[in-house]
């Protein structure tokens, strides 16, 4: 794991329950501790960034921010939010400490933005933990290996599609 500003994507799951994930992971001193204590300071209507905590008193290392990219729609959905794909979000980033995809020997120099989607209607718990756990994990891999590479990107340019566009050429 560099020191430089690593920045990650991963998409898991499907329906409500599916996970996306974007990161940032930098070191602090640099732009994504500027970007990660703005966010922190800035809440706006639905949209109330958290430091991610594995458990009460346990907040992950490197330091992470939770930035939900839906707005809060109902309790259901806040606690969607809040409990389990937080709790993901946390396993996710330690098991990628653990794997080595992040150096454990620098954690405290380094900082976490998380930008996590929870669709307003998921409702399965169980199912929202596993995909943020697997998108958080995945998009930090993803940061380190400098994924996607432009190769693969060129090759499906005329191929695009997503959950809310099938480009049927």
């Amino acid at each position: 794991m560099t020191r430089a500003t690593q920045y990650g994507e991963a998409f898991v799951g499907s329906g409500a329950e599916a996970a996306h994930l974007n990161t940032v992971l930098g070191p602090k001193g640099s732009a994504a501790e500027v970007a990660w204590t703005t966010a922190l300071a800035t809440p706006r209507d639905g949209h109330a960034s958290f430091v991610v905590c594995l458990q009460p008193n346990l907040a992950v290392k490197p330091m992470t921010l939770f930035i939900n990219k839906a707005k809060i729609e109902s309790e259901t959905h806040a606690a969607m939010t809040w409990g389990p794909a937080q709790a993901g979000v946390a396993t996710g980033v330690l098991e990628a400490i653990a794997a080595g995809v992040i150096d454990p020997a620098i954690v405290d120099d380094l900082v976490l933005l998380a930008a996590v989607w929870v669709a307003p209607l998921a409702a399965d718990a169980d199912l929202v933990y596993d995909n943020n756990r697997i998108a958080t994990h995945e998009a930090l891999s993803n940061g380190t290996q400098g994924l996607p590479r432009l190769d693969d990107l060129l090759a499906a340019r005329h191929r695009p599609f997503n959950g809310y566009y099938l480009n049927k050429a």
